[in-house]
């Protein structure tokens, strides 16, 4: 096990890549990035069709939590979609293991979060709503993921938003009013 170890320090890899590429290279991560990537293409053409339709139709309410989510969902998905290509690469020996630690750090997988409870939630279209539960399953399973390959801490404390603030966001944006 020390020459194992020993031989590990001197080729500059670490167990912590060694552990991401076996991942990458799993059929689990096929099955992931599989999921990832149909639900980036699902939710584009939802945005780009029907979602955009619909939009036209929603109380002012609804319309302005649909496009505040929207962006959010789109955002979360490149992020999460990032963090998969990122692993491919991984696993297909394309980037080394400092390579790989230095555009980790430019991808935020647990930023965004989604105002689901908001007033006008329920008036957003079904399918949107389907996109946006599924984006956030899909980033907490990435988040776990990320925190067992690299050893961060997925338990950090979350830093709640204030719920005021948000409202009082919304209804300005609704009204066209600034809230400071």
């Amino acid at each position: 096990m020390a020459d194992n170890s020993e031989s590990l320090k001197k080729s500059g890899t670490s167990n912590t890549i060694r552990l991401a590429d076996h991942f990458a290279r799993s059929e689990n991560f096929k099955s992931l990035f599989s999921d990832g990537m149909t639900l980036v293409e699902e939710s584009a053409n939802f945005l780009d069709g029907p979602g955009r339709e619909a939009a036209k139709e929603l109380p002012r309410t609804a319309s302005v939590l649909y496009a505040a989510e929207s962006m959010r969902l789109t955002t979360r998905l490149m992020q999460l979609a990032s963090w998969l290509l990122l692993q491919r690469a991984v696993g297909e020996g394309e980037m080394t293991h400092d390579q790989v630690i230095e555009e980790k750090k430019k991808v935020k997988i647990d930023q965004l979060k989604s105002d689901i409870f908001g007033p006008g939630w329920d008036d957003v279209p079904f399918e949107f709503r389907e996109l946006v539960r599924r984006s956030m399953v899909l980033q907490k399973r990435v988040k776990m993921l990320d925190g067992e390959i690299y050893k961060t801490d997925t338990a950090e404390p979350v830093i709640a938003e204030n719920p005021v603030n948000e409202q009082q966001n919304l209804l300005a944006a609704v009204f066209g009013t600034s809230n400071k």
